[in-house]
Order: C-alpha cells, then sequence, then structure tokens
C-alpha cells in the first residue's frame, strides 16, 4: 500500500515525522461568557453557576475555573457552527491545534499503513505521540498500534459538552504523554429528556458530503439521586478523489520541478526550481514503456498491439519530462479524502445512595469504518523474453528480449479499507468523605481491535509467472510456468524479484497481456489481484483512586484554606499487530511487515496542593501558589519523576498575572520499543546529487565526493540519481529507549478593566524544551545526516546503503537501501505568544454581540535530530503549517431565536522551500515563488428557534471558495472548497 512514486519534485526533502505549529492559551467558546473570573470558560450546558468543577490541568475542585494555566475551551455550540460533523476539523481551528491529523491527511495512503480515516490531535505540532487526550478526565484507550494515540473518531460529537485543551507540560497531573499537553473531552451528564441532530452537507461542486444523525434520552429517578441516558451516533464522509478537482489532474495540474535550463542548481541568480505542467515521468508509461536496448532509457510505447517511438518530450531532471509519451505525475494522485462511516453507542448511569457513596458505570461502542484508494501498483525493469507472444508488433527484437517499465492503473489503485472497533467502559464509587473532601475510585478497561483489509495489491509470485508467456503449437497462448514445472522468474535486473510458485499450482496461471493500458484480461487481472489483511488488539486497563478536597479551618491560609489532592493509580497497556500472512512472507507488492507484542504496567502515586496566600489586601487581590508532584514506577524503563509550579497574581480586581513552569515527562510507547522489524518505502532525493550539494551544511560537498569516488562513480561532480521510485527499507522498535524530558514555563497577563463591562483581553508567552527526545529520522534525513556531518564516520552512514555496481534501476553511489529506529537523541523547542481578546455587548432592543479573537505569534521553532547536529529552523515552514501569524476571528450576534455568525481562519504566509535552503541557496525559486500564500478561509453560519423545542441551522464554509496556491495543497480546506450545509436540532427536556 505505501510502495508509492513521487508526485512532486519540488517538495522540500527531509521531511520530518515531528509536526511542530502555533499554539494558543486562551478560550474560544463562541458563547456569551460572564467576565468575574480571569481564567473563567463556560460552555452552554455546563454546569450550575454554584458548582465546583475539577478543571483540565487539576484534580483539585477550585469554583470558577480559576486556574494560572490558560485553558482553551471549544463548547457545543462552537463545534455546531463550524459545520464539521469531524471533531478534529473543528479543533484545528484553534492554533495549537492546526496540525493536527484530520481524515484529509490520511487519505491515499497519507497516513501510512493503516492510517486511513485517522483523526489524531497534535499539541503545538510536537507530535501527536506527545498530545495527552483524556475523556472525562480519563485515559482512553488508544487505535493506533503500538502507540497511545487517540482515533477522535471514536468520540461521539454531539454527545460532546465542551473541548479543554490545556498546553504545557501536565505529565504530573495526569502522567505520561501530556509532555505538550491535553485534550479534554468532556461530556454530557445528568442529561434528562431526549434531543436529536440531524445534518447534512456537501461542496458547491456536489461532492465530499458529510452526513450526521444522534440521538440522546435520558432520564433522572429517585429524587435526582439517579440518572440513566443513552446517545447515539451516526456519521459518514463521502470519499473525494484528485480527479474529483481539475486542479489535480490532467496536463494542466501545476508543480515545481528542476529548471530544465539550470540542471545543477547553481547560485547564478537563475531559478533551480520553476512552476510546469503537463509533467510526466520519463522512464514509464501505463501501456508501458519499452526498452530495447537495455540501457534503461525507453525506446518505444505500445499504441493498440504496435510499437511506436517513445517520445522523450522535454526533459525535467531528475526523473521527469514535460510532454511526451511518459506517464502524467497528475495521475499518481491519490484520494483527497477518505470514505469514512461511524457508528457509536453510549451509556452512561449513576445512583447516589447517600452523599458518601455514589455508583457510576459508563459504557461506549464504536465502530469506524475508512476506505481510501491511493497509487497503482508499477515496475521497471520488467524483462520480458523475445518469445513472449504479446510483444507488439515493430519491435527491433534480439535474443535477450525486452526491458518493460510500466504503471499498473489496469490492475487497480491500490488501497485499504480499516476497520476500528472500539469498546470502553468505566465502573467507579464516589462521594464526599466530610464537608471538605472528596473521594473518586474508578476502573477503566478499554480494547481497539483493527482491521486492515488492503485491495488490489500484486501477489508476486503469479504476477512475474504470467507475465512470462509462451504461444503452445495450437495457437494458444499460456503462461511458460504452465508447461515447464521447473519454472522461476528470470528477473536478473532486480534481484528482489525471483519468485518460484508459491500461491498457486503449475496450470492455474492465467496469462497477462502488459502491452497497453487495459490490454489484460479480467481473467488475468483477477489472477494476479491480491486482497490482504492485517489485524491488530490494543487493550487498556487502568485503576486510580483519589482524594482531593481542603484542610478548611485546620489549615487555612489568609487567601483561603489549602487545597489539595492525592492519589495512586495503576494502569496496563498491551498491543499486538498480526501481519497478513502473505504480507510477512513478502508475497505482495507492498510492504513485508513483522508481527509485533508488547506490553508494559506503570505504577504512579501524586499529589497536588493549592495555597491562596492573600486575597482582599491592596495590591494582593488574590495570590496563590500551587504545585504538584507524580512519582512513577514503569515495567519498562524504571522509576521517573515530574512536578509543576504555578502562580497567580491579582494586584487589583483588573489585572492577573500567572505563570507555570513545569517538567515533564514521556515514556516510550510498545511500537518504539517492541515493533518487529519491518519493511517500509520512502522516497530520497539523494543529497549528493549535483543539484542538492549547496542545500547542505558545509560538509556535505567534501563528503558526498569522498563517498561517491570510494563506490567507484567517476566523477562525483556530476553525480544525479534519477529514480522517480521510492526506496526500500526497515524499521524497527528500540528496546533500549528512555524517558524523554520536556521544560515548559509560561507567564500571563489577564486584563479585564471594570470600566468595560464585558472584555477580557489575555497574553501568554510559552517556551517549551524537550530533550532526550525519541526520535525515528526519515530515510531522507538519515541520507543527509550522513554527509552533513563532519567526517563520515557518524552513526548515521553505516544505515544508509549504496551501491558499488548496477543493480536492476540503481546505478553505482545510488542509495539502495536504509535501516531506521527510534532513538533518544532529539532536542525539540517551540517559544511564542498566545493573545486573546473577548467583548460581549448585550442590549434590550438589538439583541447580544460577540466578538472574538484569538492569536498567535511563533517565535521559535526548533529541532536538533542528533547530539552535536546543527539546529534546523521550522519556523515558517510550510510543511508544517507554521506561519509565523495565525489567528481565528470570531464575530457572533443574536436575537430573538435568530443567530448569525461570521468567522475568519487566517494562517500568515510560509516558506515553499524549508529555511535551511532558503539560507543556502538564494536562487532555490523566483521571489515571487518564494512564499505561499496565506491561508484566508471565511465562514458564515446561521441558526433559527422556531419554537422552544425547534432549532434549524445552516452555514457556507470557505465562503469566498479560497484556491490552493500554484502547486501546493497543504491546506486541505482549499482542496475541498467552498462547503454548504444545513441542519435541525431537537431539545425536548419533559420528553
Amino acid at each position: 500500500m505505501i510502495v508509492q512514486r513521487r508526485l512532486y519534485a519540488g517538495v522540500a526533502p527531509g521531511a520530518l515525522l515531528l509536526a511542530l505549529a502555533s499554539p494558543l492559551q486562551a478560550q474560544v467558546a463562541v458563547q456569551d461568557q460572564p467576565a468575574s473570573v480571569p481564567n473563567q470558560t463556560t460552555s452552554a450546558g455546563g454546569s450550575d453557576g454554584g458548582e465546583e468543577i475539577v478543571v483540565t490541568g487539576s484534580r483539585i475542585r477550585r469554583p470558577d475555573f480559576d486556574t494560572p494555566a490558560p485553558i482553551v475551551s471549544l463548547d457545543s455550540t462552537a463545534i455546531l457552527q463550524t459545520g464539521n460533523t469531524n471533531l478534529t476539523n473543528a479543533l484545528a481551528m484553534i492554533p495549537a491545534l492546526q496540525n493536527s491529523t484530520n481524515s484529509l491527511d490520511t487519505a491515499g495512503g497519507g497516513g501510512g499503513i493503516g492510517g486511513a480515516g485517522l483523526n489524531l490531535t497534535n499539541l503545538r505540532n510536537l507530535g501527536t505521540e506527545r498530545t495527552l487526550v483524556l475523556v472525562d478526565g480519563r485515559r482512553h484507550v488508544s487505535s493506533v498500534p503500538g502507540t497511545q494515540a487517540i482515533d477522535i473518531n471514536s468520540i461521539p460529537s454531539d454527545l460532546v459538552e465542551r473541548v479543554d485543551v490545556l498546553t504545557g507540560g501536565t505529565s504530573a497531573v495526569y502522567g505520561a504523554d501530556a509532555v505538550t499537553g491535553v485534550v479534554n473531552f468532556i461530556t454530557k451528564r445528568n442529561f434528562e429528556g431526549l434531543t436529536a441532530r440531524a445534518q447534512a452537507g456537501i461542496t458547491d461542486q456536489g461532492d465530499a458530503g458529510q452526513r450526521l444523525f444522534a440521538i440522546t434520552a435520558g432520564r433522572n429517578f429517585a429524587g435526582g439521586r439517579g440518572n440513566i441516558a443513552i446517545a447515539y451516533e451516526h456519521a459518514s464522509e463521502s470519499r473525494l478523489a484528485s480527479a474529483d478537482r481539475a486542479v489535480l489532474q490532467g496536463t494542466e495540474s501545476v508543480g515545481f520541478f528542476i529548471n530544465p535550463d539550470d540542471p545543477r542548481g547553481v547560485d547564478n541568480g537563475i531559478p533551480d526550481y520553476i512552476p510546469l505542467a503537463n509533467v510526466r515521468y520519463f522512464d514509464s508509461a501505463r501501456a508501458g514503456a519499452i526498452d530495447t536496448d537495455f540501457d534503461f532509457v525507453p525506446d518505444f510505447v505500445a499504441l493498440n498491439g504496435r510499437a511506436v517511438p517513445f517520445d522523450p518530450g522535454r526533459f525535467v531532471p531528475n526523473a521527469f519530462q514535460q510532454g511526451g509519451s511518459g506517464t502524467l505525475i497528475s495521475d499518481y494522485g491519490t484520494d483527497q479524502q477518505p470514505e469514512l462511516t461511524r457508528n457509536i453507542v453510549n451509556g452512561i448511569a449513576r445512583f447516589e445512595f447517600t452523599p458518601a457513596v455514589e455508583v457510576y458505570v459508563e459504557g461506549k461502542y464504536a465502530h469506524n469504518k475508512a476506505f481510501t484508494l491511493g497509487q497503482p501498483s508499477f515496475d521497471f525493469g520488467l524483462l520480458l523474453p523475445a518469445d513472449n507472444p504479446y510483444l507488439p508488433a515493430g519491435l527491433p527484437l534480439d535474443a535477450g528480449g525486452v526491458l518493460l517499465n510500466r504503471d499498473n492503473f489496469d490492475i487497480g489503485r491500490r488501497g485499504e479499507s480499516i476497520t476500528r472497533e472500539t469498546i470502553r467502559g468505566v465502573a467507579g464509587l464516589r462521594g464526599q468523605v466530610s464537608a471538605n473532601a472528596n473521594y473518586d475510585v474508578s476502573y477503566t478497561f478499554g480494547q481497539t481491535r483493527v482491521i486492515n483489509d488492503y485491495v488490489n495489491d500484486l501477489f508476486n509470485d503469479r504476477y512475474f509467472a504470467a507475465l512470462d508467456t509462451v504461444r503452445l503449437p495450437n495457437g494458444q497462448i499460456t503462461c511458460r510456468v504452465n508447461v515447464d514445472p521447473n519454472w522461476a522468474a528470470n528477473q536478473p535486473y532486480n534481484a528482489q524479484r525471483v519468485f518460484a510458485p508459491t500461491t498457486f499450482r503449475p496450470g492455474q496461471c492465467v496469462p497477462f497481456n502488459p502491452f497497453g493500458d487495459g490490454a489484460a484480461s479480467q481473467e488475468a487481472l483477477a489472477f494476479v489481484r491480491a486482497d490482504t489483511s492485517n489485524r491488530a488488539r490494543l487493550r487498556q486497563n487502568v485503576v486510580t483512586a483519589s482524594l482531593s478536597g481542603d484542610f478548611g479551618q485546620v489549615f487555612g491560609l489568609p487567601g483561603g484554606p489549602l487545597g489539595f489532592a492525592l492519589g495512586g493509580e495503576y494502569r496496563k497497556e498491551e498491543s499486538r499487530f498480526t501481519p497478513d500472512a502473505l504480507s510477512a512472507r513478502g508475497l505482495t507488492f507492498g510492504n513485508r511487515l513483522g508481527a509485533t507484542r508488547g506490553s508494559f504496567d506503570v505504577k504512579e502515586g501524586f499529589a497536588e496542593l493549592n495555597a491562596p496566600l492573600l486575597r482582599d489586601l491592596p495590591f494582593a487581590h488574590r495570590l496563590e501558589l500551587g504545585t504538584a508532584l507524580r512519582l512513577s514506577d514503569y515495567s519498562t524503563i524504571g522509576k521517573t519523576t515530574t512536578w509543576q509550579v504555578n502562580g497567580s497574581w491579582m494586584p487589583i480586581r483588573d489585572i492577573t498575572i500567572n505563570g507555570t513552569y513545569s517538567v515533564a515527562v514521556r515514556a516510550p510507547n510498545i511500537g518504539e520499543l517492541f515493533n518487529a522489524q519491518g519493511q517500509r518505502f520512502e522516497f530520497i532525493t539523494d543529497p549528493c546529487n549535483l543539484n542538492e550539494i549547496q542545500n547542505g551544511t558545509q560538509f556535505r560537498a567534501a563528503n558526498c565526493q569522498a563517498l561517491l569516488s570510494g563506490l567507484g562513480v567517476g566523477n562525483p561532480s556530476t553525480y544525479r540519481d534519477v529514480r522517480s521510485a521510492n526506496i526500500s527499507g526497515f524499521s524497527g522498535g528500540n528496546p533500549s529507549l528512555r524517558e524523554e524530558e520536556a521544560k515548559t514555563w509560561t507567564a500571563g497577563l489577564v486584563l479585564q478593566p471594570r470600566f468595560m463591562s464585558g472584555l477580557t483581553v489575555r497574553a501568554d508567552w510559552y517556551d517549551m524544551r524537550i530533550g532526550g527526545a525519541i526520535n525515528t529520522v526519515t530515510a531522507n534525513q538519515l541520507a543527509e545526516l550522513c554527509v552533513d556531518q563532519p567526517t563520515l564516520d557518524n552513526q548515521f552512514c553505516p544505515n544508509i546503503t549504496r551501491t558499488r555496481t548496477t543493480v536492476g534501476t540503481a546505478q553505482p553511489g545510488n542509495i539502495t537501501g536504509f535501516l531506521v529506529t527510534p532513538q533518544n537523541v532529539a532536542r525539540f523547542r517551540t517559544a511564542g505568544l498566545d493573545v486573546n481578546v473577548s467583548y460581549q455587548l448585550s442590549t434590550a432592543s438589538l439583541g447580544n454581540f460577540g466578538w472574538r479573537f484569538v492569536g498567535n505569534y511563533l517565535d521559535k521553532l526548533q529541532f536538533i535530530g542528533s547530539p552535536g547536529a546543527n539546529v534546523t529552523n521550522r519556523l515558517q515552514e510550510n510543511l508544517f503549517r507554521a506561519p509565523k501569524f495565525s489567528f481565528m476571528n470570531n464575530l457572533s450576534w443574536s436575537l430573538n431565536g435568530l443567530s448569525l455568525n461570521y468567522r475568519l481562519q487566517w494562517l500568515g504566509r510560509t516558506l515553499r522551500y524549508s529555511n535551511l535552503i532558503n539560507d543556502n541557496n538564494p536562487d532555490r525559486t523566483a521571489p515571487d515563488y518564494k512564499y505561499i500564500k496565506p491561508l484566508s478561509i471565511h465562514d458564515l453560519f446561521f441558526s433559527y428557534n422556531v419554537n422552544d423545542n425547534f432549532q434549524i441551522f445552516g452555514g457556507i464554509n470557505n465562503v469566498f471558495a479560497q484556491k490552493p496556491d500554484l502547486g501546493n495543497f497543504n491546506y486541505q480546506q482549499q482542496i475541498i472548497g467552498r462547503y454548504l450545509f444545513t441542519g435541525v436540532r431537537v431539545n425536548m427536556p419533559n420528553f
């Protein structure tokens, strides 16, 4: 599934697995909000005003969300107004989460093996594995084998009351994985009555539709001491193919490629990369590119049973042509949105026997299915003997036969259909120990089963047998293996393609005609296609006990009683992955996968204190200090300690100064520790290419000269790897990994002037550094790190394999393999400023007005891939959706049941190529193309309450249908285009 051809040569090499974007520490709720408390966050349908709430980021119950760390909150109304049936799409509008992975990112193989349809949160763009997702403050079972990543699709959107986003290290409160913060989904509680919601949307081009139906019913009993509720949600999204968007298809599709007039890429004022249309692969054709003189350059192409000269068009380095007979690069475009279906049932119940004993249970079943199609299989250097009866007429043949390069669109695009089935249950007791203390004991069980069904893969042995055909004396064409029991595939140009019959018996083979797009019979296609299935199971068991409250009059401070929380937790995580038997043996075109099984458990103790030092004094309207500590003992890495201190000072009612400092850890996950070594394919832009030498460090040129000379390359200064396919290598786990550690501090100012009621201004500076970070470099990075060190005697070069001889399409010096494993070698840093301005105005006759501005200035975004390596600056790079400035601006108005809302999401301009390339190669592209234009998405929403029980709503997203910048499709909203939606809501509280 992941074996792919390169789509665009102009993409900056060395894309990290890391994602580092702009953050936010502010509220994003669009409801009218009281302005009495600086850090207050409210949401529609929330708790009663006097009830104390356990705030995300602390286990201590406090009124009014008085927390020194700012919380970003997106409530149910704000989610509805986005028009998305997908929670991640709504959350990604918050700058802190703007590079989260949604289903658009995982279409067409974009999410890797088993990734189709996944929705994963990514705080501060420091990686999904460093963002802890909670549901009602509790952990949730993972959805991705070997990781702690939670598929947000398993959380019903209509049951969510609000989403709290707390950025900064919170491992002391919640444990590992919270090094960048927490995304906590708060669900509706004490539900009584019946609500229902139906919604549908579609683009103005009539595709990429979304649909949702949800119903929730509940009832209180025993005088309100008990409650039971059940909710069901069905949602679906339609598949969107590249062929559905003209900008992605045909000869008019534009990408950035090496300038044919400046192939060396030297700094001479001529742009190295320019936009080109009608670009094709120079070495293959959908109908079959035929090489008769074995120089790996096509001479003919099959057309209606005859060989016609292959038109080379205009050569575009390194592996393309403009015009001519080659396969269009745009033909290889994959899905832009997968088909996705979600069905989720949730049940909750509670009963209070006495104030000291309340029993509660929760249960959930989620069944999600995603389907997407990617690229077809392809072949280079297929050897077809001279007696092959399908050879087209007009070929100049000798006894050696011909070589064939082919793009197998007629076999079908490879794809995956993934089913994720999640069950989760919670059972617990809670109640009052005294007037000042509460306890909570709970057990959580979760399990996710994943079935990955791959379609249109190839049986290697069948395919090569079906290609090697002969004509019988009676004129019938058959496979050579059917008449020669000693047959074995003869493919000396690629040693990996020597297969004896394994999945069939001689006599069963169906001959395959490869000359022509669609020339093969349906019987032949059915014979060679392989549909395989991988399976995984993840389990989680968590037991948590906590006691929280305050010391009342026993230990009081001038500002109030000392608050506390303490407790313990035991957690066990299990993950296993079982590949298809054929895939595990390497009998298919896709990756050879290894089985993985692993587990760990952890015992933890935690404590928190909140000290209200002063209150209602001159220059000390409120002064509080807090601290948290967690001690953990892992079965894999041993003992860890995390801690946090924070403070909040309100010199006068109008001004609050907040600050936090934390040390957080992330333990390696099961996959990082125990993954079996498996095959993977990656694109590698060879750093020793003549047009790449200037894009590295000062050591690259000399190292490449020495490296290539040692492999027998005659003139390294003219070296160029012209292959267009990705390269096979291996990756696996590392049981020697240790925890990574993050140090984070924030400092903020909140202004709520009494002279302007309803106005809140908050600004927070944040600085986050992660050391000993677990990082698995890509193969491209590995190749770069090898030659960018002071010498070739380094830890990276042994894991990159280059050939001394011609092997298939690989020439001397070319990279032919790699090995990547995770290591505690990286360092990350990000810093910036979050700004939140909110203003609420209520009038007697004109209605209620609201304004919310949430913005971010990104000051630093740095990555160090290994000890001693240069700092890599990711600031303002498009690949990471990391502009210097980004914001969401929201205007709302309501009167007599009618509500209108306007939202602008804006992300500033970003660099088309990396900072390293721009710094070292000023003429990488023309000045007009240096930056990707800003993302500017305008959305409109309306709702109208027909009566107390019935509401209609609708809206338009991307009102002005902003289109992607030239040759760039990183912001998927622009591919979708203008989107229209409408729906109804029913609310019957007395049902």
